[in-house]
């Protein structure tokens, strides 16, 4: 038999034209490129793309005053490998990017005020899209939802829906914006009254891998939908959203935060056990969250932690304490109570917007078990003592969300996975640039997980994807899913919508073996 070769060899070229005529035609985005550039400079890319961009778009380099603000991150141990920064003036920039980086191999990662945790964003290399000029918050003349632009963040969309007379789902922290943990789920103090901030989000605008810009909602893409709605970091970048808003019905939250020593563990955990299915089996949904923590107070103990818990409520006060009456019986070292309109409320978390270098591991539980507290709270302890350098910032967190909203919602409905999980936990501390510290604080991190998780006898460990850390106890299945289904439809689904895996920086679904997060196991 010849050959292809043989034949190309023995009869010339002259019959290459027909040859490749004959061929199917290859897709503009999945043809190979004639060149890759491995520079990556500002001049070139305005002289490329400017032109093609909005009026008021921004290109530039490390040597822009606007560079810090633009690459900064609040956990600094992710560390992307940013070479130029554009900033797009207009959504429809965002695919005139995209389709720019095709064209010349370049990697892209959207950013939008930089809370991701996860490792993985540490192999990228590249241009990135920072879309934190794209604020717009328009309220559709049906009164019952507005766009949302790619930029926007909690504190801004809290503060201008409410002036107009209007509330939705948001993340708990105002500095962090909504389109990130939406993409994963989206936790906040309004999920047991309306569910999750992916929960309400009708319609996305989208730009796909390839730079072609798509709807996706219920009749126009709803298997896309279903990904984004979960693992949407791995599928397309979202210029903008249509979202629910609903009444601005409650006019004054109520925060009730008690100081307890820790010879009450076990009364609390027990109380909040009880608490979590006082409702028809749930957390009553008025009772939007409640933050705790076992942390070092040196104002009530230099030797012993204390459990600092704090709870708040949509409604008055008389409402609350009525709920909260078997934690004031707990007798508490200190408390103190705030009413305030929501966006005040909403930022009473504000301080965890402070950047630095933290050692995280997160869990996720059906209740708390009160043996396993204990055990944390030892093992705490004693690591308080060993490495007083990590320990005056180091905390173990626990969140109490309301769940009756989104856990109405059928499981297999979205890409989300966890719905049947309560709470959320995790480790973190701060670790000081140069002590030496960073793999110890890690082997804190995992340990006190797993502290968690063997409390849990029977199940096997869960983590939600916006706490992901990117550990290598953190498996596929864990974040996105026990199911083998799941898995199964999001990777064909990566394959249809994103077969060159583009979208590949945020807990990857497929991996990319040529790109390695840089190890948090060691001091860089």
């Amino acid at each position: 038999m010849v050959s292809f070769t043989s034949f190309l060899v023995a009869y010339g070229l002259a019959l290459l034209p027909a040859l490749v005529a004959g061929l199917p035609a290859v897709p503009h985005h999945f043809q190979k490129r004639s060149f890759s550039r491995h520079e990556i400079t500002a001049a070139t890319i305005n002289a490329e793309l400017g032109i093609q961009l909005s009026t008021g778009s921004l290109i530039f380099g490390s040597d822009s005053p606007l560079w810090p603000d633009a690459t900064s991150r609040w956990d600094t141990l992710v560390r992307p490998n940013v070479q130029v920064v554009v900033e797009p003036a207009d959504e429809s920039d965002i695919a005139k990017i995209i389709k720019y980086c095709n064209d010349n191999s370049f990697e892209f990662l959207i950013r939008n005020r930089g809370h991701g945790i996860t490792s993985s964003l540490s192999s990228f290399s590249g241009l990135e899209i920072n879309v934190e000029r794209l604020t717009g918050i328009t309220i559709q003349p049906d009164e019952q939802t507005a766009t949302l632009q790619a930029g926007v963040y909690g504190g801004l969309v809290i503060k201008t829906l409410w002036d107009q007379g209007y509330v939705t789902t948001t993340g708990a922290t105002r500095c962090v914006g909504v389109m990130g943990p939406a993409l994963g789920g989206g936790h906040g103090r309004y999920n047991g009254l309306y569910g999750l901030v992916t929960d309400n989000i009708l319609h996305y605008n989208v730009v796909l891998a390839n730079g072609t810009e798509v709807g996706v909602n219920e009749t126009s893409h709803p298997d896309l939908l279903w990904a984004l709605k979960g693992a949407g970091h791995n599928f397309a970048a979202v210029t903008s959203i249509v979202k629910k808003i609903y009444p601005r019905e409650i006019e004054t939250w109520h925060y009730h935060n008690y100081t307890w020593t820790q010879d009450k563990l076990e009364t609390v955990f027990e109380a909040l056990n009880t608490f979590h299915k006082s409702d028809n089996g749930t957390t009553p949904p008025k009772m939007g969250v409640n933050y705790g923590s076992i942390i070092m107070d040196k104002s009530i103990s230099t030797t012993e932690a204390v459990l600092k818990w704090g709870f708040y409520y949509a409604g008055p006060a008389a409402e609350a304490e009525e709920l909260l009456a078997p934690f004031n019986a707990i007798g508490a070292v200190a408390e103190n109570t705030y009413d305030a309109s929501y966006p005040v409320i909403a930022d009473f978390t504000a301080g965890d917007c402070a950047a630095g270098r933290y050692a995280i591991s997160s869990a996720l539980s059906l209740q708390w078990n009160a043996t396993a507290e204990r055990a944390l709270y030892d093992h705490y302890l004693a690591n308080v003592a060993r490495y007083p350098e990590l320990g005056a910032t180091a905390y173990l967190w626990h969140e109490g969300y309301a769940t009756a909203a989104y856990q109405a919602i059928p499981s297999d409905s979205t890409a989300y996975p966890h719905r049947e999980e309560n709470h959320i936990m995790f480790f973190a501390t701060s670790v000081p640039e140069g002590s030496g510290l960073l793999a110890t604080a890690n082997r804190w991190a995992k340990e006190s997980t797993d502290i968690w998780n063997a409390g849990q006898p029977g199940r096997e460990p869960k983590v939600y994807v916006n706490y992901a850390r990117g550990h290598d106890y953190e498996t596929l299945g864990s974040i996105y899913g026990r199911e083998p289904w799941r898995l199964e439809r999001l990777r064909a689904l990566k394959a249809a919508y994103d077969p060159a895996n583009r979208f590949r920086f945020y807990v990857p679904i497929v991996s990319n073996s040529t790109h390695h997060p840089r190890p948090h196991g060691c001091e860089k």
